[in-house]
């Protein structure tokens, strides 16, 4: 069972640019995070309010901020500029990034098992995001990049944090903080540009409102709240056995929904991709049984 919420969280996840693109287009990706963020943070927090020491705002201030503020508003700018497909499979190239913060910042070397595993998404992304074989939004590019280094950073500090502050503290007020920056930032926004944010509010309609209720509701309350929830009874290993499900639903809802189509050498690189990300779990779990017997 523990799996199968893991597999919803992340497919919810990997549903953000599809629902992005087919129901709010052009939306500033200011006023998204913001609409993300906030209403999700205080929507969590009424389930269990608390107010976190003086001493935590600090390091809660540059959690949201990153974590929060930085990252939502890149992962809209990719559901705006990059194909559904794209965005979702870019992601799982976090493993390759995340060894490579590991080597220089904690001194700590990778295992074969992720070297290969790296060497493979690095290959196969080269093949994928070869712009002789497919033309992609530079920006789109820059944010996806940009995106994977706040996912790298942003997961060191809510370690470091959790050891002084409660899990669930960390989770909501990171939420609640980062929502109200990208709040103030939309509002200076608006104020230098307001044609965007006028145009969204004025053609508001019933595709608007659904689309940002699944972000709120869906893909960023119940989804955020299954994860930590899930960390307390699964290991980080298990949980991403789950991952998977987030570049087949970016793919999957990019057919269905927005139209997307691909070659079938693409459609091998895609899978090659998230086939090595999950390369490295999948040996500890085959080789676990061995371990345990020695």
């Amino acid at each position: 069972m523990n799996l199968f919420f893991a597999l919803l969280t992340a497919a919810c996840w990997g549903t953000t640019y599809a629902v992005t693109q087919m129901s709010v287009p052009g939306w500033p990706p200011l006023l998204l995070g913001a609409i993300r963020a906030l209403p999700a943070g205080l929507l969590l927090w009424m389930f269990k309010p608390s107010l976190p020491a003086r001493q935590h705002w600090l390091p809660l201030l540059g959690l949201g901020a990153l974590n929060i503020a930085a990252f939502f508003s890149l992962i809209f700018v990719m559901a705006h500029t990059l194909p559904s497909a794209i965005s979702g499979v870019g992601m799982v190239s976090v493993p390759l990034f995340a060894m490579l913060f590991q080597f220089v910042v904690l001194r700590q070397r990778p295992s074969q098992v992720q070297l290969v595993a790296g060497g493979l998404l690095l290959l196969l992304g080269w093949q994928l995001f070869n712009p002789a074989s497919m033309q992609l939004n530079s920006l789109g590019l820059l944010a996806m990049v940009a995106a994977i280094g706040c996912i790298i950073c942003g997961s060191r500090l809510t370690q470091t944090l959790s050891g002084r502050l409660h899990w669930w503290d960390v989770l909501v007020w990171q939420l609640i903080v980062g929502g109200t920056l990208l709040a103030l930032l939309s509002l200076g926004h608006a104020w230098f540009a307001p044609q965007a944010y006028l145009d969204a509010f004025a053609n508001l309609d019933g595709r608007n409102l659904a689309g940002l209720a699944w972000i709120v509701l869906i893909n960023t309350a119940l989804a955020y709240g299954l994860y930590v929830w899930l960390m307390q009874r699964m290991s980080v290993v298990e949980f991403t056995f789950g991952g998977i499900a987030n570049p087949v639903a970016g793919i999957s809802l990019g057919t269905l929904l927005l139209g997307e189509s691909y070659s079938q050498g693409q459609y091998l690189l895609m899978a090659g991709m998230i086939a090595a990300s999950l390369l490295p779990a999948l040996w500890q779990r085959l080789n676990r049984p061995v371990l345990a017997e020695t």
